[in-house]
């Protein structure tokens, strides 16, 4: 269970206090995502999410996050709308750690996406990079190429043991993205994390969008190769085209992608897999061994790196 921070019934109450939301009637946390504490909250006004933020979300971000979500709720996109206290501010601290409490979202996280679903995911994508055309705030991807040499440095020996070898197939990697990542694409606001367990779904449509710690500016196109490499992979490693051509088309039924765009979802999808590889390295070793949580494996990311490899071509991904 991703829960970092337990909170006693005491402590709740206190917090409550500051929200118009009345007493807890029931309080449990989730077991989805690995970065932040998150609970189930019912209160006489209805179903909520507690999130107590942990690790890498920076206290000068948070108002980033929220506005994100404010616009996205505003423009009628089913994103998780933050909740203000009786001040007005959805942020609040809670044992001393920034904390904050958004609307439920109803539906299903799919577990082997359809092709379905990566269509409609798809259509969603482009739906939500157009709600967010006119969103004036701004943040760094602080988790793009810039960072990953300071994840990488000093890890090759971790990910030799986890696969002899794989120490240099990364330092080459690393190399290639260096010297082929785009300098100029269009971009806007993205969520940068968007993994299946990220949506809810309902009846086939998707109902909700959360987890919006890792959104960001940067190129559009790289939230696209985010989600190709997090949905149109199986189990074994082998990317299914036809699920990526249904993400690709169901996104250009909303926003078409420029040509420069299309020729840059290669090199774009191989440093998204190197982002969630070294994240995850990071995370396996940073793991507190008391926490009830269970890190993702990066050898799930070593092998979309040996497709991305491979890939000449848009048409490699369904494009």
């Amino acid at each position: 269970m991703a829960v970092y921070t337990d909170i006693d019934d005491t402590t709740l109450a206190t917090f409550l206090d500051e929200y118009d939301l009345g007493p807890a009637l029931a309080f449990k946390g989730i077991a989805e995502g690995v970065e932040n504490s998150n609970f189930l909250l019912e209160t006489p006004k209805g179903r909520y999410i507690l999130t107590v933020f942990e690790k890498r979300a920076k206290k000068e971000d948070l108002p980033f996050f929220m506005g994100m979500m404010g616009h996205l709720a505003s423009k009628g996109f089913p994103a998780p709308l933050p909740v203000p206290a009786r001040d007005g501010n959805p942020l609040r601290t809670l044992l001393g750690k920034s904390a904050v409490i958004c609307t439920f979202l109803q539906g299903m996280s799919p577990r082997r996406p359809s092709h379905e679903q990566c269509r409609e995911l798809g259509q969603s994508l482009g739906r939500f990079h157009s709600a967010l055309a006119d969103f004036r705030m701004r943040r760094p991807n602080d988790l793009s190429l810039p960072a990953w040499p300071k994840l990488w440095d000093g890890r090759g020996a971790e990910a030799d043991a986890l696969s002899p070898g794989l120490a240099a197939q990364i330092d080459g990697d690393m190399e290639f993205l260096k010297a082929n990542w785009p300098k100029t694409l269009p971009g806007g606001a993205i969520h940068a994390d968007l993994f299946p367990d990220n949506t809810f779904f309902l009846d086939g449509k998707l109902s909700g969008v959360i987890d919006f710690y890792f959104a960001c500016s940067d190129f559009l196109a790289y939230d696209l190769a985010v989600c190709l490499n997090a949905w149109c992979f199986e189990r074994r490693g082998e990317y299914n085209l036809t699920k990526g051509r249904a993400l690709i088309a169901g996104y250009e039924n909303v926003r078409r992608l420029e040509p420069r765009e299309r020729a840059a979802l290669p090199i774009l999808a191989r440093g998204a897999a190197m982002r969630f590889f070294l994240t995850r390295l990071v995370d396996l070793a940073a793991t507190p061994k008391d926490a009830l949580v269970k890190p993702h494996n990066p050898l799930d990311y070593a092998e979309r790196l040996g497709f991305h490899r491979q890939a000449k071509s848009p048409e490699d991904y369904g494009a």
